[in-house]
Parts: C-alpha cells; structure tokens; sequence
C-alpha cells in the first residue's frame, strides 16, 4: 500500500481529530439515508405525480436498491484502491445532482433514471464511513463507534418522515427535493477540508487494481467463513426494516391497518428510534460478547418472525400496542445487519476489509429488493382493475413474502456460524486483536 501526503505528526487514535473525521463522515452517511427514505412518505404522491401502478412505485425503490446491491463490491475495491475520502466526495456529489434531477422530473423514466444515480451515490458512503472508523479508532472501540454510525445516521430516516411530509405539502414536489439536494454542495466542501483516509495521512491508496488480484481478493474474502457468516447476517436481518421504511410500511399501515396519515408516520418515526436506541447497546453486547454475535442475531430474527406473525394473523386491523411492537422490533434489524460488519473486521486483513464489507453489504440490500418487488406484485395481483386502493388481506398476503428469505436466512446463519468458530481464535476475538495474515 502506498500513502501520499504524510504530515509530520500523527493525530492519537479516537481524538479530536479523529471525531472530527467521524462526525463529516458520518453526516454524509445521514444525508444518503434521507435520500434513500425521502420516497418513503411521498409514495402516494409519487403515483399521482407521474400516474403510476404498485409495481411501477416499487421499481423506483427496486432500481435504488438494486443499483445500491450491485455497486457494494466495486465500491469496496475502489475504496482498498483509492481510499474512503476520494470514494465518498464523488458519492456525495452524485447524489446532488441525481436528487436535483429526480426534483425536476416530470415524466416516469426520467424519475426512473433519476433514483438510480441516487442508489449509485448512497452506494459509496457506508463501506467508506467503516474505512474511516477501522483506521481512526481503536480496535476495542471500532464495534460501539460502528453502531453509533448506523444509529446517528437514521435521523436522515427521520428527516424522510414528518420533515418531508410537511416540505412536500408546503412547498411542493420540486421544491422539497431541490432544498434537500443543496446540502450536499456544503458537505462536499468538508469533506475536502476535512477528512484524511488516516490518521497523518490525507490520502492513503492501494495497489493498482487488475483482474487477477481483484479476483484473489474477492475469492480470499468469501471463502473464509467469518465473510459468508456476515452476509447472510446482514441478508436475514435488514430487509424488514427497510421495507417498511423505504416504501411500503405507510401504505400499509394506512391502508391495510386502517391508521390516520399522521399516525402511520409517527410509527415510522418509531421504527428510526428503535434503531437509534438499540444499536448502541448492541454495540457494547457485542464488543462484550463477540463470540456470540451469531446468537443474539438469531434471537432478534426470532423476534421479527413472531410479532410480524401476530400482526398479520391478527383478526381484524391489529390493535395499536402490537404496531408499536412491530416498529421496535422491526427496528432492530437495522443494527443487528451491522453485526454483519464486524464479522467482515474480525475474518479479513486490513488490506481487503472494504471489498469484504461490500460482499456483505449487498445481502441485506438483494434481499429488500426482492421483498419490495415481491409486495408491489402480490398488492397489483390481488386488486382488481388499475386501483390502489388495496385491501386489509391484500396486505396480509404481501407482506408474507417475508418468510421464505427468513427461512433461507436462518438455516445460513446456523450453518456457516458452525463453520466460523471452527476457524475464528477465540482468545484473539476476545482481546479484541487485529486479523493478521
């Protein structure tokens, strides 16, 4: 690895500087999660805008997601290639534009097109904030830092709910999205006066990339167990969440559970809290705890299985206390996914740990996708005609999509866990050591 720009003294590890580094890193993570959730309260509106079936509204969400899933991997390799600051600038301009342009669309191709480049530049955040946060913390430090990220980082989330709502009927569709787009610009800026790929270091590259030693190191990351355990954490535990906070948790919570306006975006509200209060407790469980990640993983899953059962076998619209439920426990798949990340820390050497990162990431995005699509195409199939007006058992059908990637998840986790430990030094784990080769 070759690193330019060295300055003379090396900030400490976890200090101002560092923080420093952490927050604008961090703030360009919030701004691509509101970007991401920013169609999860104007879905109706969206139909209207550009008349628009279930399935024509899901794709929006499904081209985001599918770009995000896709790009994981080749943003991985070109954060190990360029570092996390030059990856994350083009990310944060990317989305800028690409926002602006889904403001001033008027036609449904031209939106289309428009929240594919938003899902290109959400790609090219994440992995780099985890770049950032593995060489400006210490080692013991990196998993609650890594889940304070996630946790901070659904304000966006929340910014996509009640803020928009009003932003879209005050002001209207372009004014909305142009005013959110223009942010971007400021943290652009910091970003550039800010933050250094580590510590003494403003820019730290890797080798040139080839398709041999891409090739090795993507074979290298995958067959170690620790990486196929992390993706299919990160597959089982994330789509429920994101389902519901991307697209179709408001209409169903309108529509299929009979809930005021108002009320279905107060609980999506409380999907983002139960992320934000329960990331950072899974944070200190599993730098506790690290052996048994797999274990507490499992156990929320269970619980994600059970309550959205009693919601959807609920005779009649389910009463308000058991939705409040679901939005706690569903939230906390969100924090639960990023357990995924540190298997990715604790199974591969520094010099991999983004393409590592992007296998991973992709699983929990692939799944969503194939559940939104799976949700627009059961809701259109059960309703009569062009309408959009769906039915209570409409809703119960489609959101049982669920369980089949549930199942699939959860006879992965059990099994590749087994594999891990085999392999993984528990002693080194538990000290919280750096993988080595």
């Amino acid at each position: 690895m070759t690193t330019t720009a060295e300055a003379p003294t090396e900030p400490r590890l976890g200090g101002r500087v560092a923080l420093a580094v952490w927050a604008v890193g961090l703030s360009t993570y919030l701004l691509a999660i509101f970007h991401r959730s920013s169609l999860a309260v104007a879905g109706i509106a969206a139909t209207e805008r550009f008349g628009i079936s279930a399935a024509q509204l899901a794709t929006f969400t499904m081209l985001q997601l599918l770009v995000y899933a896709a790009m994981q991997i080749p943003v991985g390799l070109l954060v190990d290639r360029f570092g996390p600051k030059a990856v994350m600038l083009t990310g944060v301009l990317v989305l800028s534009v690409s926002q602006a342009g889904f403001a001033l669309a008027e036609t449904y191709p031209l939106a289309l097109l428009a929240r594919t480049f938003v899902g290109m530049g959400d790609a090219m955040t994440w992995i780099c904030v985890l770049r950032l946060i593995s060489r400006w913390f210490p080692a013991r430090r990196i998993p609650i830092v890594t889940q304070l990220s996630g946790t901070l980082g659904q304000l966006g989330a929340i910014g996509a709910t009640v803020p928009m709502t009003w932003a879209l009927g005050e002001l209207g569709w372009t004014a909305a999205y142009l005013s959110t787009a223009s942010i971007g610009l400021v943290l652009a800026v910091l970003l550039v006066l800010v933050v250094g790929d580590a510590p003494g270091s403003r820019r730290v590259v890797g080798p040139h990339l080839s398709l041999a030693s891409v090739r090795t190191s993507l074979a290298a990351s995958w067959a170690h167990p620790g990486t196929r355990l992390g993706f299919w954490m990160h597959f089982t535990t994330q789509f429920s969440a994101n389902t519901v906070s991307l697209l179709w948790g408001y209409p169903f919570l309108v529509q299929g559970e009979g809930l005021s306006t108002g009320t279905a975006g107060l609980l999506l509200s409380l999907v983002v809290v139960a992320f934000m209060y329960s990331g950072p407790v899974l944070g200190i469980l599993i730098s506790r705890f690290p052996w048994h990640r797999s274990t507490i993983v499992l156990a929320i899953v269970w619980a994600m299985v059970a309550t959205w059962t009693a919601v959807l076998a609920w005779p009649g619209t389910a009463p308000l206390w058991l939705l409040v439920l679901l939005t706690q426990v569903v939230g906390f798949g969100g924090p639960a996914s990023m357990v995924g990340f540190d298997l990715a820390r604790t199974s591969n050497p520094a010099a991999r740990l983004a393409s590592a990162t992007g296998i991973i990431n992709q699983a929990g995005f692939s799944a969503c996708l194939v559940v939104v699509v799976a949700v627009g195409l059961v809701l259109d199939a059960l309703t009569p005609g062009a309408s959009t007006d769906y039915s209570p058992e409409a809703f119960r059908w489609a959101m049982s999509v669920q369980y089949p990637l549930w199942a699939i998840g959860l006879v992965q986790i059990w099994r590749y866990r087994r594999r891990a430990r085999r392999v993984i030094d528990r002693a080194a784990l538990q000290a919280g050591e750096p993988v080595t080769e």
